[in-house]
C-alpha cells in the first residue's frame, strides 16, 4: 500500500495556470460563459478554457417538527427531461446572504417555515468549468404555514418522506440529483443504517 502524500511537499501541489487574459462570451439567465487564456504549467502551451460564470446556490433539508419526515419537492427537469425527486433549493440572488436565500426558497417552493437552522458544508458543484458553490442547510421544527409562491417556470409538487425512505431513496437511485445526496451524506451516516445523525448531538 503506498504511503498518502505529503500535502507540505511542492511535488505533491499542482502547480497554478497562469492566466493571460479573459474573454466575455454569450449571456445567459443563469450563467455567463468566460473564456480564458491559461498557460499549462507542464508544458507551457497556452489553451483557451471556458468557465460558466454562476451565482451561489442553497439546498435545504427541513425536518419536521417531530424530525421523522423530510420535506420533499418533485419537479420536472428540463437537462434530463424527467421527473426527479429534490430537496428544496435554488439560486441565491445578487447580495442575498446563503442562509437568508435558503429560508426563502423553502418558503416559496413548499411553503414550510423552519425554527432552526444550521449551515452545513458548502460545496462546490463542478469545479471543473462552474466557478460556484451551493450552500447546504438543515432546517428542523419545519411546519407548513404559508402557501407555494412559485416562478413561472416552476410547477413544484411537495410531500414528505420518512429518514429511511429518502436514504433508501438515495440507495437505489430514486434520488440521484448530485447536489442532493451531498447535503444527505452531510447530515445522516450513509455507511451505517441511513438513518443516523452525523452532527454529533
Amino acid at each position: 500500500m503506498s504511503e498518502p502524500s505529503d500535502s507540505t511537499d511542492p511535488a505533491s501541489t499542482p502547480r497554478p495556470w497562469p492566466r493571460h487574459g479573459s474573454r466575455i462570451g454569450a449571456e445567459y439567465r443563469i450563467f455567463r460563459s468566460r473564456f480564458d487564456d491559461l498557460e499549462n504549467p507542464r508544458t507551457g502551451q497556452r489553451m483557451e478554457r471556458v468557465v460558466l460564470e454562476t451565482p451561489d446556490w442553497v439546498n435545504v433539508i427541513a425536518l419536521t417538527k417531530d424530525s421523522q419526515e423530510i420535506v420533499i419537492v418533485k419537479q420536472h427537469r428540463f437537462g434530463s427531461g424527467g421527473n426527479t425527486i429534490e430537496i428544496p433549493g435554488g439560486m441565491i440572488d445578487p447580495g442575498e446572504e446563503p442562509l437568508v436565500a435558503a429560508k426563502r426558497e423553502l418558503r416559496e417552493e413548499t411553503g414550510y417555515v423552519a425554527t432552526k437552522w444550521t449551515a452545513l458544508q458548502a460545496v462546490a458543484p463542478n469545479p471543473a468549468f462552474l466557478d460556484n458553490h451551493c450552500h447546504h442547510f438543515l432546517a428542523e421544527g419545519a411546519a407548513l404555514d404559508e402557501t407555494q409562491e412559485l416562478d413561472a417556470g416552476e410547477d413544484i409538487v411537495v410531500t414528505t418522506m420518512t429518514q429511511a425512505e429518502a436514504i433508501e431513496a438515495v440507495h437505489s437511485g430514486a434520488i440521484s440529483h448530485a447536489l442532493v445526496v451531498t447535503a444527505f451524506a452531510q447530515v445522516f451516516d450513509l455507511r451505517r443504517n441511513g438513518i443516523e445523525r452525523s452532527l454529533g448531538r
